[in-house]
């Protein structure tokens, strides 16, 4: 199957990558060309519009920002649906809005386009080797085409069912890494104004029933003030946002996400947006700074 990725973040980039080392024909659009440069070296092919990914493609990755982006790079001038063919699948792998991407796959569905969504959890460090794990809603015979793919990809594959419900699950699971990183953040804050070596208290957590992955690997970096984007904090933010959105859409409250969103874009305006989400530890010390 030939693949074509649209998008060249740090996850799309890692995707692509890992796709080609795979033994797949793969062909890449990003709006910012300078960044399709790894892909292209490694014999991908590097095209100047998502209409011509979609004319070279059979299955096409988008992985963009957010729905009013994956809308223009789909329906606007030069976009995905004027490139269209008979064997064209589209799947979404951004973080956007259950409802959008529900009213995203009728649009193409009038454009005779099956579109699935699969959003996924993992890093570019885990995409580089496939081991993300994939969360997947749409036409089930289009996921069972385009499976192999799909599994290269991830080295776990969840079908949801219909469309938008993989992209409600994606926002329910960064909502749990939002909760980690304030609870991990305001834990080693505290027991450190206690007197009390924070790794100690990690070494104790991690002992117990509630350790996480976070607790066991980046919680460490956030002692040493160690950031390495993965994910960004301004790209956290955003689906706090779409959190929140949702919610008001569902008509349910979600009082904790909210304040989350609050400290989020504090953290933003403080200057932290470009570090790894992790970080928000740093604007939890700068608010106690002066206590």
């Amino acid at each position: 199957m030939k693949v074509g990725i649209i998008g060249l973040g740090m996850l799309g980039n890692a995707v692509a990558l890992h796709l080609l080392d795979s033994g797949f024909e793969v062909t890449v659009y990003n709006r910012t060309k300078e960044k399709t440069s790894q892909v292209e070296n490694k014999g991908g092919n590097v095209v100047t519009s998502p209409k011509e990914v979609a004319e070279k493609s059979e299955l096409v990755i988008i992985v963009i920002k957010d729905a009013k982006a994956v809308k223009q790079i789909a329906f606007e001038e030069n976009g995905i649906i004027q490139g269209k063919h008979e064997k064209l699948i589209v799947a979404d792998m951004s973080t956007i809005d259950p409802v959008e991407s529900k009213n995203i796959s009728i649009k193409f569905l009038e454009n005779n386009i099956q579109k699935l969504d699969i959003p996924v959890m993992g890093g570019p460090n885990v995409a580089i080797t496939g081991e993300l794990v994939m969360m997947a809603s749409g036409n089930k015979e289009s996921f069972n085409y385009c499976k192999k793919v799909l599994d290269t990809i991830a080295n776990r594959v969840f079908f949801l069912g219909e469309s938008g419900v993989a992209h409600s699950v994606k926002l329910a699971m960064n909502l749990q890494i939002t909760m980690l990183a304030l609870a991990l953040s305001e834990g080693i804050i505290l027991v450190k104004k206690s007197g009390v070596d924070p790794k100690i208290f990690l070494e104790i957590l991690n002992s117990t029933y509630f350790k996480t992955g976070m607790s066991e690997k980046k919680a460490y970096k956030m002692i040493d003030g160690k950031y390495d984007a993965t994910f960004t904090l301004a790209n956290l933010k955003k689906d706090i946002s779409t959190m929140t959105n949702t919610a008001k859409t569902l008509g349910i409250e979600l009082p904790m996400i909210t304040k989350a969103e609050e400290i989020y874009e504090n953290a933003i305006n403080e200057g932290m947006g470009g570090m790894d989400y992790t970080g928000i530890i740093e604007y939890i010390k700068k608010i106690n700074e002066s206590k």
